[in-house]
């Protein structure tokens, strides 16, 4: 069956994919369905069970949607990828603004950031131009933005303003790029593939939050940052961590990786991932926000899907450009 799969040129390995991931949302969202139907004819359930189910129900039907949008980017090719990240970095920065203070002092700077930074980010992605690519926003962005800050002359708070401007513009432009950025990579022996390469990562970072939510509901008991994430536990990131590197494992044929390494990435995705949820939601907590906004039903905002891939993203590229790319 591998074997098949391997030899499939690369529109037949995804719509396969699709395939297979549309079959498991399918008895997701019909166990969901079940599970919501026993649970309202239960006049004593628990609270905490009906927003366990809800929860679970709501978490599936986003993931539909998420599945649909990656067919759309993946029809429209390397320029509809990248429309689409450009315009989830848009959304990802502004709702990090909305919940970080700004003055009047600051809107030149932000305006660059949003009409500016994000389409000649995403543009050098487009045109393949690497080296520009890592160091437009660290190096000029970095430097160029404070600059046209002090120009207005408000100096209270400026440091804080500034500092906080520029992690929106990491996270949301900078680190989030990364991933369609996997499109530029010239591997081996793996021409045209690398829409496979994203997906691959996409897969594993979003199945890796699900799974950790699902083994943290079932068997979770040591929280690891009560104060930061009550809702992660050890047990979740043991339980779907390692689940999801097993996924990782067996979807080998669709990257240039063997299994032993496909599941070495998949792990580093994991952690990462795990890792940037910890530090978003820290954020949140200091700016005293549950979400990071309401754009999407059950999951908040933007960023509270992308908190993952921001982290996972640049890791797993440069890992991917060093030990894999020509």
């Amino acid at each position: 069956m591998v074997d098949y799969l391997v030899n499939l040129d690369p529109n037949q390995q995804f719509y396969c994919l699709i395939g297979g991931v549309s079959v498991l949302l399918f008895i997701a969202s019909s166990i969901g369905w079940v599970l919501k139907t026993r649970l309202s004819q239960q006049a004593h359930a628990s609270e905490k069970s009906r927003n366990t189910i809800n929860n679970l129900v709501v978490r599936v039907n986003a993931w539909w949607v998420m599945l649909a949008v990656l067919v759309v980017a993946f029809l429209g090719g390397k320029l509809g990828t990248v429309i689409l990240f450009g315009a989830i970095s848009y959304f990802a920065l502004r709702e990090f603004i909305t919940l970080t203070p700004t003055r009047v002092g600051d809107h030149r700077t932000l305006s660059l950031a949003f009409f500016l930074l994000i389409p000649l980010q995403y543009y050098l992605i487009y045109i393949e131009w690497y080296a520009l690519f890592t160091i437009l926003i660290p190096v000029y962005a970095f430097l160029l933005m404070p600059c046209i800050s002090v120009l207005a002359q408000d100096t209270e708070h400026f440091l804080e303003r500034t500092a906080k401007i520029q992690w929106g513009v990491m996270i949301a432009i900078y680190c989030i790029s990364h991933a369609p950025a996997l499109l530029l990579l010239k591997i081996p022996n793996y021409d045209g593939h690398n829409t496979l390469l994203l997906f691959y990562f996409l897969l594993i970072v979003q199945l890796s939050d699900v799974l950790q939510y699902v083994f943290g509901n079932l068997f979770g008991k040591t929280k690891i940052a009560p104060i930061v994430s009550p809702n992660k536990t050890l047990e979740g990131l043991i339980g779907g961590g390692l689940s999801a590197v097993a996924v990782g494992a067996m979807l080998w044929w669709i990257t240039p990786f063997t299994p032993l390494q496909s599941a070495g990435m998949a792990a580093v995705i994991v952690i990462m991932g795990f890792l940037g949820g910890l530090v978003m939601s820290a954020i949140k907590r200091s700016l005293g926000a549950k979400d990071w906004g309401n754009m999407i039903e059950g999951h908040g905002g933007m960023l509270d899907r992308m908190d993952s891939v921001s982290f996972a993203a640049p890791i797993f590229f440069h890992l991917v450009r060093y030990f894999f790319s020509a």
